[in-house]
């Protein structure tokens, strides 16, 4: 199987079987991004104890991008505290515009497989949406 291949067998997943869409009980932030563009519409719903992002979880409706970049983004957060969230966030944008260092996006782990997404402008949107709505909640 090829890089290529690999990259859309990842998406894929995360778009058809995502591991944090549903509703949350008791989120402690909640916040809703939209993309009018596309239509892509995300209520990001996380809970944060002592800073730390102790659970996340999304839903809404979008393309295939928004919503598997945005259970990526998930599984890269929880556990993490705030600050590492937005740091992860930054490197995200960094590679969606092409000026990430390829060393730099092992930190990203699947969601690094977006990459090629800066090749397609009318889609850089769709890949941060979920990103830009936890900068920010955090924020």
């Amino acid at each position: 199987m090829g890089l290529r291949e690999l990259y859309t067998e990842i998406l894929n997943e995360h778009n058809l079987h995502p591991t944090h869409k549903e509703e949350m009980e008791h989120p402690t932030k909640v916040l809703r991004g939209v993309n009018p563009s596309c239509g892509d519409d995300i209520l990001l719903q996380l809970k944060i104890e002592d800073g730390v992002i102790t659970d996340g979880t999304f839903t809404g409706t979008g393309c295939a991008i928004s919503q598997a970049s945005a259970d990526m983004m998930l599984d890269l957060i929880i556990g993490r505290e705030e600050q590492e969230a937005l740091e992860l966030a930054e490197l995200f944008g960094k590679m969606i515009k092409g000026e990430a260092k390829e060393e730099e996006l092992e930190v990203l782990d699947e969601a690094a497989a977006l990459k090629d997404i800066s090749h397609m402008p009318a889609r850089v949107k769709c890949a941060v949406l979920g990103w830009h709505t936890m900068e920010e909640m955090i924020s």
